[in-house]
Parts: structure tokens; C-alpha cells; sequence
């Protein structure tokens, strides 16, 4: 698939956003978006979809560790039925369990503390997202070529 796809963390305070160059190889991290309803941050990401001209959405839900579905992703699955009336392109979804734990820890290893962390750590968990959804496409076509 060619184009930038975009890579969501969301969170009930906070949602981090990515995108993936026009290869969809490499994933780096966007912004961070300050939750406010469904409808209002699915029209800010729906504005960063036509902004960045993105072909696709990837977004986490945060599975239980059994790998089924919680109370946290029944509220991310939610907001995704109100973000995909919202735009015009595909929303997929990935497993996300642990994103923002190791975005913490990616973090905490280089050095970023506090309050820079925490205005970082929703964009680097959506990097890691969309990362792994990248690079399981990559190994797909790989396969299949």
C-alpha cells in the first residue's frame, strides 16, 4: 500500500498520533491530542487525515491478557464507530497490550523525565503501534510475493 497511514493510541485523557512515511515503512510519532468527546476528536483526527492526505488508519485496542476485549478497548472500539463515520478511508485495528508501558520505558531508558515524558509517551505508543502494523504488512507481502 502506498501512502502515509496514521497510527492512533487512543486513551481516555490523552490520544497519540503517528504517521508512516509515503512508503509505509517507517512509523514516527505526530501529536498528541487532548481527549475531549468522540465527536470532536474524530473530526480533529479526521482533519489530520486530509492534512497528511493518509490512505489508512491503524488503531490500538487494547486487548486483556487473555486477548479478548475489556472495558478499556470496549471504550476504544466506541470512539473507533464514531471515528470511521467521520472519515472517508479504512480503520483497522491492532492488538495493543503493553504500547504505552514500553513507550514508558523506551522513554525512560533515553533519559526523558515528567512532564516532557508525559506529553511524549501517547505519540510514542502510537509510533510503536504503527510501527508493528507496518512491519507485520511488510512480512505479509513478503510471503506473498
Amino acid at each position: 500500500m502506498e501512502g502515509r497511514v496514521i497510527g492512533l493510541d487512543v486513551g481516555e485523557a490523552r490520544t497519540g498520533i503517528a504517521i508512516s512515511d509515503e512508503l509505509g515503512i517507517v512509523a514516527v510519532p505526530l501529536e498528541t491530542l487532548q481527549v475531549r468527546s468522540h465527536e470532536e476528536d474524530a473530526q480533529a483526527i479526521s482533519g489530520i487525515v486530509k492534512l497528511q492526505d493518509a490512505v489508512l488508519i491503524v488503531a490500538g485496542v487494547p486487548l486483556n491478557r487473555e486477548g479478548g476485549i475489556g472495558p478499556q478497548a470496549e471504550k476504544v472500539l466506541a470512539f473507533l464507530d464514531v471515528l470511521k463515520a467521520a472519515v472517508e478511508i479504512d480503520v483497522v485495528t491492532i492488538d495493543e497490550r503493553f504500547s504505552t508501558a514500553a513507550a514508558n520505558r523506551a522513554l525512560q531508558q533515553t533519559g526523558v523525565k515528567g512532564k516532557k515524558r508525559k506529553k511524549v509517551v501517547d505519540q510514542i505508543a502510537a509510533q510503536q503501534i504503527l510501527q508493528l502494523y507496518l512491519d507485520k504488512e511488510a512480512f505479509r507481502k513478503r510471503r506473498e510475493g
